[in-house]
This record gives structure tokens, C-alpha cells and sequence, in this order.
């Protein structure tokens, strides 16, 4: 069991609730506005809900090209967003605004979200430039804002990037546990959608068998099998689009297609 907020069911799924682009954001909708984004989102959570799925995480996968630090618009419109969406949440959610693991847990804490993702240590060369993000500042963060409830996820292996820490990834995780304080671990695959190695995820189950691991990208219908034999769960986004298409709307018969799978197995 991850975590108490999934009950007592062996195996959690973590849905992503993809937000349009915010404003700010090259690709943000300034015809259709705020109204716009809040009314995709909402469509996508009800689908969500009616499939099964045990959380939905919100993120700002159309921010591209994405950004280490949010900018005050992004904070403020994903708030506002989460917020609107949020009386019509039957289920746990989370947060992760991509790449910034400070905003993330400030909008978690404003939100009133269960947990947060996204890339709390390392060291890695990625599309976006440099990436060294702060662990002691995030979680410093949700002490000075009175949430030490709010559990974080930490991507170890980020997409888009290559760690150039030489250290083997079982010891970054029990590493991240040890010294960072990491609520669970996840692993990733090279890109969103992409399938986790099987052995990379078999290597951190072994290193942190006592922490919640949950495989962060690539999972389906297909896989998740195997993958549910060693995690704790996933986070699925693509899977649960329209032709499996990331940037489409969720398809709501995939979800409960999925769904009925994973009850077959948890």
C-alpha cells in the first residue's frame, strides 16, 4: 500500500489530469481564456472519475517548452485552475508544475493536495539546459507552510534529460530516501509515454523495499502486468488518451478498460 490516503488496495493508479497551456505559455489559448482551460481539464477529470482510476495529478504538460522556474502567471492560473476543478473531486489528487519542485509544493499546499511530484534531486543535462534542483528547498517550503502531510514523489530518472550523476540509480534512490526524505520514488522512461526499464525499476524495488515505488511513465494495458509484479503503482497519462496520443483529450472507455485490468491483477 502507497500510501493511507489509497486505502487499503495493494496497487495505485495515479491519473494525469493535463492542463492546457496557462497563460504566459507560448501555446496558452488567449481566445478561449481561462474559461477554456478550466472547461478541458474538467472534461478530462469527470472521465477520470468515471473510470476508476485512485488519484489524479495535475500538470502543465502543455507548457512547452518548459521552464526550471515558474513564472507568477503559471502559479497563479494553475492554483486558480485546480481550484475551480476541485468540488468535483470524489478522489485524492497532486500536483506537479513541470520542472519546478518549489511551485509544485506551493500549490499543493494552497490546493490542499495530498501529494506532489516532480524532480526533488540530481544533476542532469537536459533539453531545457542545466538541471539542479533543491530537495532542502521544497521541503523546507511545506514545513514553513504547514503541510507536513503532503507527501512528495520523487522522479529520480527525469524525462527529457540524462543524469549526469555517475552514482548507479538503485543508490540515487535509497540516496534520495536516506538524505533527501523522499515519501516514494518513481521511475521514468527517456520521454513522457515512453515505457520504464523493467531492470531499473527490479533495481530501485530492491534498494528501497520499504518505500512506496510507482513506474512514472510508459505504462498500458499491456505492460502493466509486469510492471504492478515490482511497483507500488503508476502515473499514467498517454495511456488514457485518445489514440494514445498525449496532446488528445482522455478517452474514457481506455480508462475503464484499464481499469478492468488492473482489478483483475491488484
Amino acid at each position: 500500500m502507497p500510501f493511507g490516503f489509497f486505502g487499503a488496495r495493494r496497487r495505485a493508479v495515479i491519473a494525469m489530469a493535463h492542463i492546457g497551456a496557462l497563460p504566459g505559455a507560448p501555446l496558452y489559448d488567449a481566445g478561449g481564456g481561462m474559461d477554456r482551460v478550466i472547461e478541458g481539464v474538467a472534461r478530462d477529470v469527470e472521465k477520470l472519475q468515471a473510470g476508476g482510476v485512485h488519484a489524479i495529478m495535475f500538470g502543465n504538460e502543455n507548457d512547452r517548452p518548459y521552464q526550471f522556474m515558474a513564472p507568477p502567471e503559471g502559479i497563479a492560473a494553475m492554483t486558480a485552475v485546480i481550484s475551480a476543478i476541485k468540488p468535483a473531486l470524489k478522489i485524492p489528487f497532486g500536483v506537479d508544475y513541470l520542472w519546478d519542485p518549489c511551485a509544485s509544493v506551493a500549490i499543493a499546499c494552497a490546493t490542499g493536495a495530498a501529494f506532489a511530484r516532480e524532480i526533488f534531486t540530481g544533476l542532469f543535462a537536459s533539453d531545457m539546459g542545466l538541471w539542479q534542483p533543491c530537495a532542502a528547498d521544497a521541503l523546507t517550503l511545506r514545513r514553513n507552510l504547514g503541510r507536513p502531510d503532503l507527501k512528495l514523489l520523487f522522479n529520480i530518472n527525469a524525462e527529457f534529460a540524462a543524469s549526469l550523476d555517475s552514482r548507479p540509480i538503485a543508490l540515487r534512490a535509497r540516496s534520495a530516501v536516506f538524505s533527501s526524505l523522499a515519501d516514494a520514488i518513481l521511475v521514468s522512461g527517456p520521454l513522457t509515454g515512453h515505457a520504464v526499464d523493467a531492470s531499473d525499476l527490479r533495481k530501485v524495488r530492491e534498494a528501497v523495499p520499504a518505500t512506496p515505488l510507482f513506474a512514472n511513465t510508459g505504462v498500458t494495458i499491456d505492460n502493466v502486468r509486469d510492471i504492478f509484479a515490482i511497483a507500488d503503482g503508476c502515473v499514467i497519462g498517454t495511456h488514457f488518451k485518445v489514440d494514445g496520443d498525449t496532446w488528445n483529450p482522455v478517452d474514457g472507455d481506455r480508462v475503464r478498460r484499464f481499469m478492468d485490468a488492473v482489478g483483475a491483477i491488484a
